[in-house]
């Protein structure tokens, strides 16, 4: 196809000179006989060959000039609008309607080169958003805690103030200042993982091993909310990043006893059925509303704002359970009705483990 288009193309070239040169041709010797003269036949081959070839270009030229400004003006246009991208306005819509050569077709690499254009711009107007969103999510996680130290601290400068409050208003700063402490962690920690800073060494070992040694710590904090623990562990072995991994299952058993009622169940159950490795961990909590499951893994999400202030919780903890997962191809399923519990599903296949 492409030789056939080339041998057109010269074809037509030729044509085009031939039917010039032969008009010259004709006029030249329609002009010597107009003043009764008889023109050398080899002098007027050169004559009108050199005219033909004259016209020919002088036609080019001007045919160039009508059409060349639509592209430079189309080009004008891409080149202004990424100069707009780069003063930070992504809110950009070329006119397609700028004449170009060719069929306005998806092909036509024109009509490509704006649709880039606009996806570009469309895809860095989304970061940018994230962006800003970020910078307002962690200005407000950080100035909350900010506020309440800086007025126990003042607080504490009366000097009559009773024991029982002192203490009280020191724990409240000492809680604070932890809140503050755990969320400069968790943001170095996650902005190495969506950087691929984290080196990942994967090791084999017992994973059932793994989240008793996990579960261990915990137990206070669920004895003390008189929280029954259903723990079934099927022996497994898997092959991980042991420290990542453990960062997962913290977060998934903290978050787990943290919005469990009084009196209420934790399940966690590990198991292996065919090639696959399943561990799940159901509570009867508070559970998650429809609206709020699908943000679930966003940075600084929460579902119950008013609940995670009090617990100490930033929205950073199921970020970072998602990143590690993802790095290490697993699976995770959240399962949930609001006012009655929530079921966490972490898969993986045999080959992916």
């Amino acid at each position: 196809m492409r030789r056939m288009k080339i041998l057109c193309f010269i074809l037509s070239v030729f044509l085009i000179l031939s039917f010039f040169w032969s008009v010259c041709y004709y006029l030249i010797g329609l002009t010597a006989r107009y003043f009764g003269k008889t023109p050398d036949p080899l002098l007027q081959h050169i004559a009108s060959s050199v005219l033909g070839m004259l016209v020919f270009m002088l036609l080019s030229m001007i045919f160039s000039h009508f059409h060349q400004p639509k592209r430079i003006t189309y080009f004008q246009a891409v080149t202004q609008a990424i100069r707009q991208m780069a003063k930070g306005n992504f809110e950009i819509r070329m006119d397609i309607s700028i004449p170009v050569p060719g069929p306005r077709s998806k092909n036509n690499p024109f009509v490509q080169l704006v649709d880039s254009v606009h996806y570009m711009a469309k895809e860095l107007g989304h970061l940018e958003r994230l962006r800003q969103e970020f910078i307002s999510n962690v200005s407000h996680e950080i100035q909350s805690p900010l506020t309440s130290i800086k007025g126990f601290a003042r607080a504490l400068e009366n000097e009559n103030l009773p024991k029982e409050k002192r203490d009280h208003y020191l724990h409240i700063i000492q809680t604070e200042s932890d809140r503050l402490s755990k969320l400069s962690d968790n943001l170095l920690k996650l902005t190495a993982l969506e950087n691929n800073r984290q080196s990942m060494t994967k090791t084999t070992y017992r994973l059932d091993g793994q989240i008793r040694h996990v579960l261990l710590p915990f137990e206070p904090m669920w004895r003390g909310k008189k929280i029954r623990m259903d723990i079934e562990l099927a022996p497994v072995t898997v092959s991980a990043d042991y420290d990542l991994m453990n960062q997962v299952w913290t977060n998934l058993i903290h978050n787990s006893i943290k919005f469990t009622s009084e009196a209420g169940t934790i399940t966690v159950s590990l198991k292996q059925a065919q090639n696959r490795v399943v561990f799940s961990i159901a509570d009867s909590g508070i559970g998650i509303r429809e609206e709020d499951r699908i943000h679930l893994f966003e940075r600084f999400y929460k579902a119950d704002r008013s609940r995670n202030r009090e617990a100490g919780g930033n929205g950073l903890g199921l970020s970072i359970v998602k990143k590690i997962l993802d790095m290490h191809q697993w699976r995770i399923f959240v399962a949930s009705e609001y006012g009655k519990g929530t079921t966490v599903t972490i898969t993986v296949d045999e080959a992916a483990g």
